[in-house]
């Protein structure tokens, strides 16, 4: 499994269309054959995902058992606004409309590499966010999610 890095400044044309940076490109060598899905995240931003990765999400999913009505609405509710998102020959992308106003975001956003993903936040949006966390705040952060960890193997006693 190969992590993405990086966070990207962007802005989107008159269409609605995003220059795929470079340096992130790179770092998805599938892109052009398998294109990427884009959807709806949790904190009002869009995550994108590599076909192989959202392949996985979909494996986990058709796991669940959708008798229990929980798991049905989950899935519903998570699917919804699901795009793909297929590189032009100028190395763009089309995001969609819906998916744009439901995450806020104007011509400026942000591409913020996590793992396996690539969030979508407006400019404003991604700035609010890391700012509601400071210094003091996020050392506290690290010492309680990263404080239990063996850095070569998972969580102290696994």
């Amino acid at each position: 499994m190969n992590y993405l890095i990086g966070e990207y400044e962007c802005k989107l044309d008159a269409k609605g269309r995003m220059v795929v940076p470079a340096a992130l490109k790179r770092q998805l060598p599938d892109v052009e054959r398998d294109g990427l899905v884009v959807n709806r995240g949790f904190e009002k931003n869009l995550v994108i995902y590599t076909r192989a990765e959202w392949n996985k999400i979909l494996r986990q999913l058709s796991r669940l058992n959708q008798f229990q009505p929980k798991n049905r609405d989950f899935v519903r509710k998570f699917m919804s606004g699901a795009t793909e998102l297929m590189l032009d020959s100028a190395g763009r992308v089309l995001m969609p409309k819906a998916l744009l106003e439901y995450a806020e975001v104007g011509n400026e956003l942000v591409l913020a590499c996590n793992l396996e993903k690539i969030e979508v936040w407006s400019k404003a949006k991604y700035e609010e966010q890391l700012d509601a966390i400071s210094e003091d705040d996020f050392s506290d952060l690290a010492a309680q999610v990263m404080g239990g960890f063996d850095l070569e193997g998972g969580q102290d006693g696994e």
